[in-house]
């Protein structure tokens, strides 16, 4: 008798292969070291143009505060004093006009907001703060009791224009760094060198550190 069943040369039964615990793991590995290469450079160049932004609408502060000094025999926005504040963020109301600004103040004035703004004696950034008058930067004018200032300054008269500062970001008072912060989005504790953008009486802007000795 004849067995009618084919007969098969050669041919083996194949083995279907899974997706192993060790294989995930080092997927998972790659793509996470492929991010990070990827979201890195992207978080630092966020970081760098929001810099650039800043500084640019501090030079064109600066530079409207000087055009205000031509103007008026060469003395600096004075002690203008408001129903709503002191002179050292009112002055806005002065030399706001120097950058093509009119009308009343407003959280759309971008030449007085830096990006990274986020405020630390209220709860929302000062240019979004009708409080300070919309904006993230103050003029060196600080009225207050033994606080040197060069408010109603002549400009001849400041006698080393390049070191002496004009306006600047508001934590460069505290002293933090809304750029560089060593607290995270913490506005607390002030520390020594914490680096703000700064501009100078000569017209430049700069990203500073600024001395800290914990009370002056």
């Amino acid at each position: 008798m004849q067995n009618s069943a084919p007969f098969h040369y050669g041919l083996k039964p194949t083995r279907v292969t899974g997706f192993s615990r060790t294989d995930f793991l080092m997927t998972l590995a790659t793509v996470a070291v492929l991010a990070a290469v990827v979201v890195v450079p992207l978080s630092a160049g966020r970081a760098k143009s929001r810099l650039a932004v800043c500084t640019g609408n501090l030079q064109q502060v600066a530079r409207a505060v000087l055009r205000f000094a031509e103007e008026h025999s060469t003395a600096l926005p004075g002690l203008m004093h408001t129903e709503s504040g002191d002179s050292w963020w009112w002055y806005k109301e002065e030399i706001k006009s120097y950058v093509g600004l009119s009308g009343a103040s407003s959280t759309n004035d971008a030449a007085f907001a830096c990006p990274l703004d986020r405020g630390y004696s209220d709860p929302r950034p000062f240019c979004r703060n009708p409080r300070f008058d919309y904006s993230s930067y103050v003029f060196n004018g600080v009225n207050l009791l033994g606080v040197p200032n060069i408010a109603g300054w002549k400009l001849p008269s400041v006698n080393q224009p390049e070191r002496t500062l004009l306006v600047m970001e508001w934590v460069a008072h505290a002293p933090l760094s809304w750029h560089r912060s060593r607290t995270g989005k913490a506005n607390a504790p002030f520390y020594r060198d914490a680096e703000s953008v700064v501009a100078f009486a000569d017209g430049h802007a700069s990203f500073t550190r600024i001395y800290y000795d914990g009370y002056n």
